[in-house]
């Protein structure tokens, strides 16, 4: 039990009560229950879900130091995409009670395997329209796809990563780029992270996410119109039917 104490980083408080501590340190002390057992396989159902941002963060390291140093198996279930991210060595995407997707966790976020995980990953948009001639097309917009593997008409959802859009003029020459128009309706600063949110010529809602780790975001005029591009290489194509 002291070994056990000590590994979740309680010593020192074997004598307070459970209502005499804090959030996560009540979370320490389930956890140490739990482990001291010597199981095989843990279940944390929304474990973080009750603690604040920063001590979320703090937990989820200390949760992944236990993992490490014991060898035991954590079934974690949360509801938060990037918590899920950040713990799981393998990462299961349920949707409709099924699981629709599972794999290790980088390899998820880059290839969703439908929309439905994509919207889930919170971190794509997700155009419909059908394939035309080598192409998307919508009511507003169209653009190259690769859909080599898809019939001339079918319908198809294209899923493009917030971070991968660069934001344009307006009728701005694209080259090889694909490209949305759509007006500016707002911004966001979330520290490391800055929003854009679009609404397109058809009427979709898009995010435009700027790491504030590069240069300085520039401020767009509310209302105005913009070109949103992207590398085609960039866009996810899925058929309509498996959305």
């Amino acid at each position: 039990v002291a070994d056990m104490v000590r590994l979740v980083g309680l010593e020192g408080l074997e004598r307070r009560a459970v209502t005499a501590i804090s959030g996560g340190q009540r979370q320490r002390v389930a956890l140490a229950r739990t482990l001291v057992a010597e199981p095989r396989v843990v279940l944390l159902d929304e474990p973080l879900g009750a603690l604040d941002a920063n001590l979320r963060e703090r937990m989820c390291d200390e949760l992944k130091t236990i993992r490490e140093r014991l060898g035991v198996t954590f079934l974690h279930v949360t509801g938060s995409e990037s918590e899920a991210l950040l713990m799981g060595d393998m990462v299961a995407v349920l949707a409709d009670r099924r699981v629709a997707q599972i794999a290790p966790a980088d390899e998820l976020y880059a290839r969703p395997v439908s929309p439905e995980v994509a919207r889930r990953l919170n971190a794509y948009n997700i155009l419909s329209g059908k394939l035309s001639n080598g192409a998307f097309r919508s009511k507003a917009n169209g653009f190259p796809v690769r859909g080599e593997h898809l019939v001339d008409g079918t319908p198809i959802d294209v899923a493009v990563r917030f971070d991968r859009f660069t934001v344009r003029p307006s009728g701005a020459a694209g080259g090889t780029e694909a490209f949305v128009e759509a007006r500016f309706i707002a911004s966001e600063f979330t520290g490391a992270l800055f929003l854009s949110f679009f609404r397109s010529n058809d009427g979709q809602l898009l995010q435009v996410v700027t790491h504030m780790s590069g240069p300085e975001p520039e401020m767009y005029e509310t209302g105005k119109d913009y070109r949103l591009a992207f590398d085609p290489n960039d866009a996810i194509v899925y058929s309509g039917e498996a959305a």
